[in-house]
């Protein structure tokens, strides 16, 4: 591959929070997103164009984070992971907690439409759904996200209610 650590370094980024909004776990991510570009340095055919790697590369990082959240060790790991925050009670959580709370289905959908600038219809190819799905998908999130935030008053104090009437 001739420019592999050109693709490497434009795309780390993406592939890295396309996982990390699946499993959660920065380490997990991180271990996803090098067997993504492994994959892709195996890959002997090349593509077309930019739009078809990095739509690609998605979908690569999706399957293997959906593989991750199948074996048996992750399910045993979450169960400390919660209760080791159920001790603690972090409770200031940032835009990126409140969107990784989300469905992994919701969560992919905020992140490449908000984050990565893709039209609904282009996530909806990336996803392989129909584009009236990713835009529930969408609606959904915004939902849900609304009340995870105004339940939240520690985190917006009294600008709670401007928040609500905004959103």
């Amino acid at each position: 591959m001739d420019n592999f650590e050109g693709i490497v370094s434009q795309y780390r980024k993406t592939v890295f929070h396309v996982a990390l909004g699946y499993v959660k776990n920065v380490h997990d991510a991180d271990d996803i997103a090098q067997n993504v570009f492994l994959k892709l340095y195996s890959k002997s055919d090349g593509f077309d164009s930019q739009e078809v790697l990095k739509a690609w590369l998605i979908r690569v990082a999706i399957n293997e984070s959906k593989n991750l959240l199948k074996s048996s060790w992750l399910k045993k790991r979450e169960a400390l992971d919660e209760s080791l925050v159920a001790t603690t009670g972090s409770e200031d959580l940032s835009l990126h907690e409140y969107i990784r709370k989300l469905k992994p289905k919701y969560r992919t959908a905020v992140y490449l439409f908000y984050f990565e600038g893709y039209s609904a219809n282009e996530v909806a190819k990336i996803l392989k759904l129909p584009p009236s799905t990713v835009s529930t998908h969408l609606h959904r999130a915004r939902e849900q996200l609304k009340e995870m935030i105004v339940k939240e008053d520690n985190y917006y104090g009294q600008y709670g209610k401007q928040i609500n009437e905004n959103l």
